[in-house]
């Protein structure tokens, strides 16, 4: 059984690599997409075949995606021509005609915040909307993920590199989140492609959150146990964020995203008692506690 990664490169795509090689899957049964022949050697050297593909290039998928039977199709990371960019995915996909089993990793979306189109983050959430419409519609047995908002976001965009010398600075109000970690949810879609029973999973869609809510203020009361000093969370208004971040000499558009995703968690667009993780996990998720002290004992 072959089962392709789609953006292998990126964490996503190497955690799930991980977890199917610690699974016992044969290394040359897994086929890392790559868009550079050089990118590729890391993987061949764990004994995997490697393909090159483009998200830009409907044609180079095609060849890619040859006598493929299972896909774990990694969103694009470019916001901007991920439309484009999963669309082809999908349609090279669709025109192998080998693929039994398509996985895609979408975004979490609240019915009614999609409904009222009242999200801050509406434009991250649009592209996956249109693919999993794309997906629905093709033809191919999917399962699509629902991935909330990665609890290591918190760490590597929101917090700051000196967050455990002067605690959180975020327009994030008292807005909660069941934020779940990449690495779970990598596990998560691993366990699906691997499952015996695939049948269960066939054109069904998993809501992958946590199962503990978590606000900031929560977040700083861990920080200041792993610290051994008291950190403080601020929730400043937009106008001093965005002052705050240009004196610093942030690029407009990070600032942009980060105050974008701030609103959503203010407006608890990440709050749900809706998740399918633990189940596909067979245990519980990693909770916010232990990926924090994980994250920052190690500094």
């Amino acid at each position: 059984m072959s089962i392709l990664i789609t953006g292998s490169t990126g964490k996503f795509g190497k955690n799930s690599i991980e977890f199917l090689l610690s699974k016992g899957v044969d290394p040359k049964s897994i086929i890392a997409l790559v868009r550079e022949e050089s990118k590729g050697k890391q993987f061949q050297e764990k004994g995997l075949n490697v393909r090159i593909g483009d998200y830009t290039n409907e044609e180079s998928l095609v060849k890619a995606f040859q006598g493929i039977e299972k896909l774990l199709f990694i969103s694009s990371s470019d916001i901007e021509n991920r439309i484009d960019h999963h669309n082809n995915v999908i349609k090279a996909a669709k025109q192998v005609g080998t693929i039994k089993h398509l996985v895609y990793t979408s975004f979490f979306r609240k019915e009614e915040v999609e409904k009222s189109g009242n999200s801050s983050i509406g434009f991250v959430g649009k592209p996956h909307i249109i693919a999993e419409d794309l997906i629905e519609k093709s033809g191919i047995n999917y399962t699509i993920l629902q991935n909330i908002l990665y609890t290591d976001f918190l760490t590597e965009f929101f917090f700051g590199e000196k967050v455990l010398e002067n605690g959180i600075f975020f327009p994030a109000g008292n807005g909660i989140g069941n934020y779940a970690i990449r690495k779970d949810m990598a596990e998560a879609a691993v366990n699906i492609l691997l499952d015996e029973n695939q049948q269960k999973h066939l054109n069904k869609k998993y809501i992958i959150s946590n199962e503990e809510s978590s606000s900031f203020e929560d977040a700083a009361k861990i920080l200041s146990e792993i610290s051994g000093k008291t950190l403080s969370y601020t929730s400043p208004d937009v106008a001093t964020f965005e002052n705050t971040l240009t004196g610093f000499g942030v690029p407009p558009v990070y600032i942009q995203l980060s105050v974008a995703f701030g609103l959503a968690i203010q407006n608890n667009e990440f709050n749900t008692l809706k998740t399918d993780l633990s189940t596909l996990l067979n245990r519980k998720p990693t909770t916010l506690k232990q990926f924090l002290f994980e994250t920052y004992k190690k500094q």
